[in-house]
């Protein structure tokens, strides 16, 4: 039976999911129109480069959605099965019951896959939550849901009844927050035997983090991603405190399950989001590309929170970057080889007997990187040019920055 389920994994997310999600963009306040907009960028400008899941973010249900913050216990539209449904003033072509079904046709028109965002459990204010619902299990900073007490009876059929939706408006990805850390095993269990059973194809991913190593087989076995770290914003702090997780669970990364360090928060952010003000992101340069390198290479799923007509054209080369982001889809045995000081070394397996390096250094001055890597010449995956190999295997490596490597197969 888990054989059976991990081949549907890998069937599902061979390779880590690339796509767009809302949130570092607009919060909570999403509207239909933001979300096409950013689908007919992606199809124009990235989907020939691996792109294709356009994701909408948290509360789209809510009509009076705040920016900048959320609305506590919101008043959530819901149909009369307690079934959340999108706000009609946001999602026009929601009305008259169609729920998120023409969003996701037109995504799929432009040969994209459409993702939404759920909570875990059922809707406080539904008529189902006196039935099923726990009182005591509400999100620590999101009052909209009770959790779903799977011992009573209907707990499974209530998962089961909002999947059977999803599928019938066309979701083929599912952000299930509040459900990793804290663990709800229970119902990441009953949400996935919903999936599944829904025959439909969906990917499941699993927030917030840091999820917990121990329970590593247990995400692999009932989801697709799940969620390594906390919130991630354009902070190098954010980014420096990524490498020692992503150096721990790179080894648990296959195809169908994908440890993730986060959403990508590039371009234009904080138009209308929950941190921060409408800005450009406020990492560097150097710091943008040492954080693709790293997702890149230790293969974590790449969601970009940036608005994407309106971001610079610095963010799409980023994103756009073919020999980069080959590495994250079909790199093997990603792993950190060294870490002294400010100087961190990945290295990673290619699919025709290349190798990969990576070389960062976390310091605020230019440093030196040594690899133990032997060749006359590699690729520079970042400025598509051949490089010299210095004979001591030193590279230079700026502040904050990153370089990637690419070794030919040895003969």
């Amino acid at each position: 039976m888990f054989s059976l389920l991990f081949a549907l994994a890998a069937a599902i997310a061979p390779t880590p999911p690339m796509g767009w999600n809302s949130w570092d963009s607009y919060g909570t306040t999403v509207t239909e129109a933001e979300v096409k907009a950013n689908a007919d960028f992606m199809a124009a400008k990235m989907k020939s480069h691996g792109w294709e899941y356009i994701v909408v973010d948290i509360q789209w249900s809510d009509p009076q959605a705040k920016a900048h913050g959320y609305r506590a216990n919101a008043e959530l539209t819901m149909d009369d099965q307690g079934r959340l449904t999108p706000a009609v003033n946001r999602f026009q072509s929601a009305a008259g019951g169609k729920g998120f079904g023409p969003l996701a046709a037109y995504i799929h028109s432009k040969g994209l896959k459409f993702g939404i965002h759920i909570m875990r459990g059922v809707p406080r204010r539904a008529a189902v939550a006196a039935e099923i619902g726990d009182p005591n299990s509400i999100c620590r900073w999101n009052s909209d849901m009770y959790g779903v007490d799977m011992e009573k009876p209907g707990g499974q059929a209530y998962y089961d009844s909002i999947v059977k939706l999803y599928a019938g408006w066309g979701v083929d990805y599912i952000k299930a927050d509040d459900m990793a850390q804290p663990l709800h095993a229970p119902e990441i269990v009953a949400l996935h035997k919903a999936i599944v059973e829904s025959g439909r194809s969906i990917v499941l991913s699993l927030s917030p983090g840091p999820a917990d190593l121990t329970k590593a087989d247990f995400y692999a076995a009932n989801a697709n991603l799940w969620r390594v770290s906390g919130d991630l914003w354009d902070r190098w702090q954010d980014i420096r405190k990524t490498f020692p997780l992503m150096e721990k669970w790179s080894k648990y990364s296959k195809p169908g399950g994908w440890p993730d360090a986060d959403m990508l928060p590039l371009g234009h952010i904080g138009i209308r989001a929950e941190r921060g003000i409408d800005r450009m992101s406020l990492l560097t340069h150097d710091e943008q590309q040492t954080l693709m390198t790293l997702w890149c290479i230790s293969r974590s799923p790449l969601m970009v929170g940036g608005d994407l007509p309106t971001s610079d054209n610095l963010t799409v080369s980023l994103l756009t970057n073919d020999e980069v982001l080959a590495v994250n889809q079909h790199a093997t045995n990603s792993r950190q080889v060294s870490a002294t000081g400010d100087q961190i070394v990945w290295e990673a397996d290619g699919p025709d007997g290349q190798k990969y390096v990576a070389l960062f250094n976390t310091a605020e001055t230019p440093q030196s990187v040594q690899i133990s890597r032997t060749g006359t010449v590699a690729q520079d995956l970042w400025s598509h040019h051949q490089v010299a190999v210095p004979t001591d295997g030193r590279f230079m490596v700026p502040p904050h920055g990153a370089r990637l490597l690419a070794f030919p197969a040895a003969r």
